[in-house]
């Protein structure tokens, strides 16, 4: 059986973390839908648009050529059907990620039975690292390269100096 996973989140920015849990995807599923997230809610630093072409090159950067990139807003289970898919990729960091990764997969498969959730833990390396993470490190003029991809690197860096700008922030500060 032909098996598409969709693997959502808000990708703001997409880390090597996500990378790592794209590929394992891949390596479960014939086919792997990166499923982008609009969510307003969280305030992205980067346009849907924008996280979904970062995406998009960080997947031909990888040779990933077959995996696809879609925005999406609303339910994650209606943009899973509307892949086609059967499973939702969740990523699971640590054992404080389960009660909430617990409540969203019950929540989902309520709404959609036929769609189960698979949890993946990244590689031992990538563990700790969240975009919110690598955001603040970077608002706090910390090396995150070792994180991002350096496209994804420049992109950050050019979004922080740019709000900095536009508000009249100083160099040194950290807040956004």
């Amino acid at each position: 059986m032909e098996i598409t996973a969709v693997y959502p989140g808000t990708f703001d920015p997409i880390t090597k973390g996500h990378l790592d849990l794209i590929k394992r995807a891949r390596n479960l599923c014939a086919h792997v839908v990166v499923g982008v997230a609009s969510n307003p809610k969280k305030k992205p630093l980067f346009s849907l648009d924008e996280r979904v072409a970062m995406i998009q090159h960080e997947l031909l950067e990888q040779g990933l050529t077959d995996v696809r990139v879609a925005g999406f807003e609303g339910l994650l289970v209606d943009f899973a059907r509307e892949q086609n898919a059967k499973v939702l990729i969740r990523g699971m960091r640590a054992v404080s990620d389960f009660e909430f990764e617990f409540q969203l997969a019950s929540m989902n498969r309520s709404l959609a039975p036929d769609v189960e959730s698979v949890f993946l833990m990244p590689g031992e390396s990538f563990s700790f690292i969240s975009s919110t993470l690598v955001k603040e490190v970077a608002i706090l003029h910390g090396d995150v390269r070792r994180f991002v991809a350096p496209h994804v690197l420049t992109a950050l860096q050019e979004r922080i100096a740019h709000i900095r700008t536009e508000r009249g922030i100083g160099k040194k500060t950290g807040e956004l």
